[in-house]
This record gives structure tokens, sequence and C-alpha cells, in this order.
């Protein structure tokens, strides 16, 4: 707020859209306290849409496209959405109120999102958009939130210039992606079980040798792939193959290039899929663009 009070905006500056990660903290019981979804201290992806006040309903169509594409890239498709209103006790002209929940109700609509409506559940200070992604094991996170700000612009005596030279308020729209960033840490590792898709493994290749003898040939081949920003290990232990892959499976790696003397004299690659197996011998060019176009897009069909 005191950083958009250090200028005066015009309505050709609109959105300004701010974001920060901000630690916080909330003393809940011992006995709530859950792994990484329930704890004291937590980070928040936050971020401040400061809006005009004819752009809202366009600007919240962007925030709920984003957020859903954002959901998406992660895996997430299954989605319990609510529109929670005004409550009882609450600040901000009613006028207002009814356009920011229209507009919200609108931008749902626009994106075929089915919801609820918990009625009187908004903050005091705006209604909101709460998105609770569901898991593969079907249970339901609160994560993902937008949130009309009717207190902060009055507070803050926030301005900017409209098309017609008048000072008018913003509307602010706060908005948090993933929530809790550790919550939604241990969002992922559960939905996944480990099983992470390439774009998301700490290691996406490993690369096993036949014997020491080609380790060389192994170490060549990860060195391209650190060039082309691939996560890649090379394990060099004096272990029987099987053993190698089966290690490899058991950590869940996405990819396995299996090399020998085949392979070294060739300049190839046999390549395994977790969970699928052998996909045959590929060139390290044609295999590198391949895991590259993958990584690129996520994954997703």
């Amino acid at each position: 707020m005191m950083m958009y009070k250090t200028k005066l905006w015009s309505y050709r500056d609109l959105p300004l859209r701010w974001a920060e990660l901000g630690t916080v903290y909330r003393y809940e019981k011992a006995g709530t306290l859950h792994g990484l979804m329930r704890v004291r201290g937590f980070t928040q992806d936050d971020a401040h849409h400061f809006v005009a006040q004819d752009k809202m309903e366009e600007e919240l169509v962007w925030i709920l496209n984003f957020c859903i594409h954002i959901l998406k890239s992660f895996g997430f498709t299954n989605y319990e959405i609510f529109l929670s209103t005004r409550p009882e006790k609450a600040i901000g002209e009613p006028k207002d109120w009814e356009r920011a929940e229209k507009g919200l109700e609108e931008a749902l609509k626009k994106a075929e999102l089915p919801f609820e409506v918990d009625e009187g559940g908004g903050a005091f200070y705006g209604p909101k958009i709460d998105i609770k992604i569901k898991d593969a094991l079907n249970r339901s996170w609160q994560c993902s939130t937008i949130q009309f700000d009717f207190s902060l612009p009055e507070r803050f005596d926030l301005h900017y210039i409209d098309a017609g030279g008048k000072q008018r308020r913003p509307y602010i729209i706060h908005r948090a992606l993933l929530g809790s960033i550790e919550r939604f840490f241990g969002v992922l590792i559960e939905h996944y079980a480990g099983n992470f898709p390439l774009w998301l493994s700490p290691v996406q290749v490993k690369i096993l040798p036949v014997t020491d003898s080609y380790n060389d040939y192994g170490q060549e081949i990860m060195d391209k792939l650190l060039d082309q920003n691939i996560r890649v290990e090379l394990d060099m232990r004096s272990e029987k193959i099987g053993a190698k892959i089966r290690d490899a499976e058991m950590l869940k790696i996405p990819y396995m290039f299996v090399v020998g003397g085949k392979e070294a004299e060739a300049k190839t690659v046999s390549v395994r899929k977790h969970t699928v197996g052998d996909l045959g011998t590929k060139s390290l060019d044609e295999i590198v663009a391949s895991l590259k176009t993958e990584i690129e897009n996520k994954g997703l069909e």
C-alpha cells in the first residue's frame, strides 16, 4: 500500500500486479499440527492487484484463468470451488459488494467452472473465491484464494485518476495461487506419492552403465544432459545392471539411460521409463529433444 502511495497513478497504469512471498506465523494447537499441511510458520505466495473500477470484471477473469493454469500445470484438475459472499458485519458500500460478488460469479461462469455459494462466508472486508484442490486420494485441500479488499483502499486513502480526470478508489484484489507453499509441497508429494512428472522430478534421468568400463561414456552423456539443464545422476556403483534398474525404479526416477558396449560404440542410449519399461535404443540428440519437449509441456496433454 505504501509503495502504491509513492506516486499518483493514472487509469492507464492499472492494473498493477505486485507479488511477494510473506512469512506467516499462527499459534496452531499441538493436536492440529499435521506434517507440511498445517504448521505454525509458513510462506504465502501473496499478490495484490490494484485495479481500475471499470476493469474489475476482466481482471477477475485474468486472475482466475491464471490460477487454473497453474493448478493444471501441477496436474490438479479436480477442484471444489466456493464463492463466499457478504457477512452480516462488513465494511464497504453494499453496491461495491454486489458488483464484486457478481464479478466473481461471472468470472467463474466464463471459465465454465462449477461452484457453490457460501452465503455470508466472505471476510468482513470483501467477498472471495476459495479453490480446494483434490489429491489422488480425493481429499480436499484449501490452497488458492482470490479475495476482494474494500478496507485497505479506504484506510490508506488510495486513488487513481480516471479517464475523465477524476479521483477514484482502486479496487484491490489479493490472490494466492498456491496458498501456503509448504502445504502445496505436501499436497504435491501426497498426490503423486513421490512419482513426480518429469518436469517436477528432482532427478529427471539416471544413467546406468552396464559395467565400470562404460562409466566414462556415462559421464560424457551426463555432461551433455547438464548442458541442456536436465537434472541427471550417474550410477557408478559396481552393481549388476538389474540392481541399478531396480534401485532407480524404487526411487521413481522418470527415465533411465542404460549404456553398454553397443551404446558406447554407436553413441546411443537404451532408454527405460519408470513403470513403463524399455523404450528401445535412441540417439542422444533424439531423446534429449523428446525430454525437453516433455519438460516444456509439463507432461500435459
